[in-house]
This record gives structure tokens, sequence and C-alpha cells, in this order.
């Protein structure tokens, strides 16, 4: 695994991914934090939140080429031809991403400090957002390594895993679009009014559960809560499984 790791993450150093990545995260933490030391009132957590943004933005870039440029190369062969175990491979190179993330993350760290130095006060809610940011960092990463691995072209990972974290950000305007949409087409068809609106508030909180963004915005005010963390983890764990699966069938279909 740590081969992989290894030459993963230094492969972001030797191609201008990594630099276009560091840079952009690094501009619009700096942007922010600058934005906000103008004002006299530096807030962390209200930083790191809006950083979240840009998952939808750096995770298709630093995952687009984790598996499609192998199989693109012809690289990738040496996966399935050799005994290399394919979850080391896929734990790798996901890794190595997530250590590029450590290291664009960075950045806020040095705002911390500076704050701490200018006599201010790093609250519980910017720890706790730090702690979201980190986890929902290795679950974006995961769906990027998945798009990554179901084709040789970076392009189409790219696209395919921004669309899927773009959608995620926007679960929960989807959620009221569906239940309203529901509730009116159950109230078309003649079934009364209360049961109507009942249904489609069932529907949309059935869809705004797998919101994320959701499950955690308490971790701002400090209000700490290990099943969402746990919620986090799974995703992230269930899209490192359905990429080995794909590699899996890939390796067996070379046999």
């Amino acid at each position: 695994m740590y081969a992989i790791f290894k030459r993963e993450f230094l492969s972001y150093f030797r191609a201008p991914v990594g630099y276009v990545a560091i840079a952009i995260f690094t501009f619009i933490s700096g942007f922010i934090f600058y934005s906000q030391f103008l004002t006299g009132i530096v807030n962390i957590s209200s930083e790191v939140i809006s950083l979240r943004s840009l998952f939808v933005v750096i995770v298709p870039i630093i995952t687009m080429g984790l598996l499609a440029d192998d199989k693109k190369r012809g690289t990738d062969i040496l996966y399935y031809t050799t005994p290399i175990s394919l979850f080391n491979v896929v734990c790798g190179k996901v890794f190595a991403s997530f250590a590029l993330f450590m290291i664009m993350f960075v950045n806020v760290i040095i705002h911390m400090i500076v704050v701490l130095c200018c006599g201010g006060v790093i609250g519980v809610g910017a720890v706790g957002s730090i702690i979201v940011f980190i986890f929902m960092a290795f679950m974006f990463i995961t769906i990027g390594m998945f798009a990554s691995a179901i084709t040789d072209s970076q392009i189409v990972s790219a696209i395919v895993s921004f669309v899927i974290i773009f959608v995620t950000q926007l679960i929960s305007m989807i959620s009221d679009y569906i239940g309203t949409a529901m509730c009116s087409l159950i109230t078309m068809i003649g079934i009364d009014s209360e049961k109507a609106s009942s249904f489609g508030n069932s529907v949309k909180n059935a869809v705004a559960w797998f919101d994320p963004f959701a499950k955690t915005q308490n971790f701002r005010i400090g209000i700490f809560s290990v099943s969402a963390l746990f919620f986090l983890v799974s995703i992230g764990v269930l899209f490192l499984y359905l990429t080995y699966r794909v590699l899996e069938k890939k390796r067996w279909s070379q046999a």
C-alpha cells in the first residue's frame, strides 16, 4: 500500500494537478480569511464551511486520474496480473489524494495560528467544522475514486464526480422539490390534501436523510454527533468497496 501511496502522491507534483489544486484552495481560503480580517471579525468555522463548496471543483481535479489514467496508458494491467492486493491499490490511491487535501488544509491551520497570535479565540464550533471537513473530504475523494474507476477518460471521470458531488450539495433543495411535487401529484389524483401533505413530507424527509451537510450542520455550533460522522465514513467505505469490485471484475476478465 505504501508503494502505491508514495507513487500516487509524488505524481501530483510531477504534473500541474497538485499545484493547481493547492493554488485554487489557497487563493479561495486566503481571500475568505482576508475579507474577514478586514472587518475585524474572523470566524474560522465560517471559513471552513465556505470552503466545503470547493469539493465540487477540487475533488474532480485530484481524483480524475487516479485510475482512469492508468487504464488509458495500459499500466493498470499490472494490478491484475501481479499478486498485489487490489484493496491496497484502492486504499493507497485514496490516501494519496487525502494527503494532498490535508496539505491544502494547512493554509487554514496557518489562519488559526494568526488568529491566536492576534489574541483571538478558536471556538469549539471551529473544531467541529474542521472535523466535518476532514470526514467529508474522505467521503468525496472515494466518490471521485469510484468515478475514475468506471472510465478510462479523465474528463468523463471529472464530470461524473462533479455531478455526484454537486447533486449531493443540492440534496436539501432537491428534497423540497420532490416533496412538493409528490404532494401535488397525489392531490391531483383525488387523495385527501392532509394525507397528500403527510406523504409529501415523508418523501421529502426520506430524500433529505442522505444530505451530509444537514446531518453535520450542528457541528458548527459545537454539537457533535457520532452518527453523522459514521454516516460520512459509511458512504466513503461503500464507494471504496464499489471501486474495489470494479477492479476485481476487471482482474477476472483478464484471466
